[in-house]
């Protein structure tokens, strides 16, 4: 049956929130995720531009004694080519991680805000809602 007018903006507005911080905790993870899976990548990439005279040319005694332009070219370069498998890596990890933690099932409709009655997944129909099968 319907709910109410204010009934239903109350649940709206609780469902939304659920739905955001659903949102968000993905989000978290998915940047947790990919901050370390490509943590050698920043690193490759920030000593290639940091000792690049034509860049940022840093007065580090690394940059002087060991890194000149020719190696911090090749140091850019290779930050650059690990990238893309480290990319699908990470996209992989998370990807089995939402599925083992089932955070896109954590979503919620917003027909639940208009009809009172127990969700969808606890009448049964569970098995029509999965991310993945």
């Amino acid at each position: 049956e319907p709910r109410s007018p204010c009934c239903c903006l109350a649940w709206a507005l609780v469902i939304g929130t659920m739905n955001c911080l659903v949102f968000l905790l993905n989000l978290l993870l998915m940047f947790v995720i990919f901050t370390i899976v490509l943590l050698p990548t920043i690193v490759v990439v920030y000593f290639g531009f940091q000792c690049h005279s034509q860049v940022l040319h840093s007065s580090a005694r690394y940059c002087k004694s060991i890194l000149d332009d020719n190696s911090s070219s090749a140091l850019i370069i290779l930050g650059f080519v690990i990238m893309s498998p480290l990319l699908v890596l990470a996209m992989a990890i998370y990807c089995s991680l939402a599925r083992r933690l089932q955070l896109l099932v954590c979503l919620q409709p917003y027909s639940l805000a208009l009809y009172k009655g127990a969700p969808c997944c606890a009448r049964g129909c569970s098995s029509q809602l999965k991310a993945w099968v």
